[in-house]
């Protein structure tokens, strides 16, 4: 009898909790060069994500039918149960995709909705459990920059809102409206707990070259989709009163957002240089890496639409300098993902394999 099925069944059981980062990355960069002009990879990358999002999705719910304490243990897991959220925010993601680049309403509002349900659900899950657990690691053991994806998936559901805002009529333009400022406004707020948390753990334990996982480029990321929500609000301003009066707030704080992202791109690449050049880390495909990819094409695309909000336009080559670095790093990471996946295939063939 085969035994290439316990291989493919622990593949499974063990999948990261963070795999639809996947579907964030390949989604912001296809919206970012739908912004900067290039349909071609916008409309190619939107087909792919059609792809994964439901492809991963089945993975997901097949996990779970099969190995429901597994997938419990990661929800009260202090480092592997944020990864949730990237379901939370690939789902807007990609329901920003539909109303960018197809034009569609309907498929828009359907995964708003689903959004807005995983968020609710993960938000209180996770964080019940966390709180509940009796077994709780140290600060420096328990936290890391995937904390952050929390407000990445806040955000997502932020943006959509005000997306959606934009394109549908009274009187649910206003409550959109006011949803998609309460979501950005809780975003900033979870972004400064948990970043004084993730600051305190950088400067006062140890840290050494593991403990630098790709999810700490979410630091920056999580400021990015930030000021891509602010940047929408500002735009959705002058069809709602309330957003009107509160413009100067709103422009300030999505200037704040976008340079508390821009300050962590230098610092997070010279601890990658310590990491790789000076620690000598051994640089091999993770899952975890699509937390890196996301980042970047999303300061790419808030950049892009923090120029027109703010009007800006010195800073208009800075977009399509992070699209294009955004690009090579997916590039890498899909690359990555491909060859993990064929040599986890081959495993499981060689193990099938009767021996003499």
């Amino acid at each position: 009898m085969s035994t290439s099925r316990p291989t493919a069944a622990r593949a499974l059981e063990t999948l990261s909790p963070a795999y639809f980062g996947m579907v964030m990355a390949t989604g912001i960069l296809s919206i970012a060069s739908h912004m900067l002009g290039v349909g071609w990879l916008a409309h190619g990358l939107f087909v792919l994500n059609l792809a994964l999002y439901p492809l991963l999705g089945a993975l997901y719910l097949l996990r779970l039918k099969r190995y429901p304490r597994a997938v419990a243990a990661d929800l009260g897991d202090h480092l592997r149960g944020p990864g949730y959220f990237t379901v939370v925010a690939a789902t807007g993601v990609l329901g920003s995709q539909c109303l960018l680049l197809a034009g569609s309403l309907a498929p828009g509002l359907l995964l708003w909705g689903l959004a807005a349900l995983l968020w609710l659900f993960f938000t209180y899950a996770i964080f019940t459990l966390l709180t509940i657990k009796e077994a709780k690691p140290a600060l420096d053991r328990g936290i890391n920059g995937g904390w952050l994806l929390a407000v990445v998936a806040t955000q997502s559901v932020a943006v959509l809102s005000a997306l959606l805002a934009a394109r549908i009529g009274q009187p649910w333009k206003l409550e959109m409206n006011l949803l998609a400022l309460s979501m950005w406004l809780w975003g900033g707020m979870l972004y400064i707990w948990m970043m004084s948390l993730i600051f305190y753990r950088y400067t006062f334990f140890r840290f050494r070259p593991d403990d630098l996982a790709p999810p700490y480029w979410i630091n920056m990321g999580a400021m990015a989709i930030s000021t891509l929500g602010g940047s929408l609000l500002i735009g959705n301003a002058a069809e709602a009163p309330f957003l009107h009066s509160l413009l100067p707030f709103l422009k300030g704080f999505t200037v704040f957002y976008w340079a508390t992202g821009t300050w962590w791109i230098p610092m997070l690449l010279v601890l990658a240089l310590w990491r790789y050049a000076c620690k000598r880390f051994p640089l091999k495909y993770d899952p975890l890496y699509w937390g890196a990819v996301f980042p970047l094409g999303m300061y790419a695309a808030s950049t892009h639409e923090l120029v027109v909000a703010m009007d800006f336009p010195f800073l208009t080559t800075l977009p399509g300098v992070f699209l294009g670095t955004a690009l090579l790093a997916w590039i890498a990471a899909f690359a990555g993902a491909l060859r993990h996946a064929w040599h986890a295939l081959a495993a499981g063939i060689r193990a099938g394999r009767p021996h003499n």
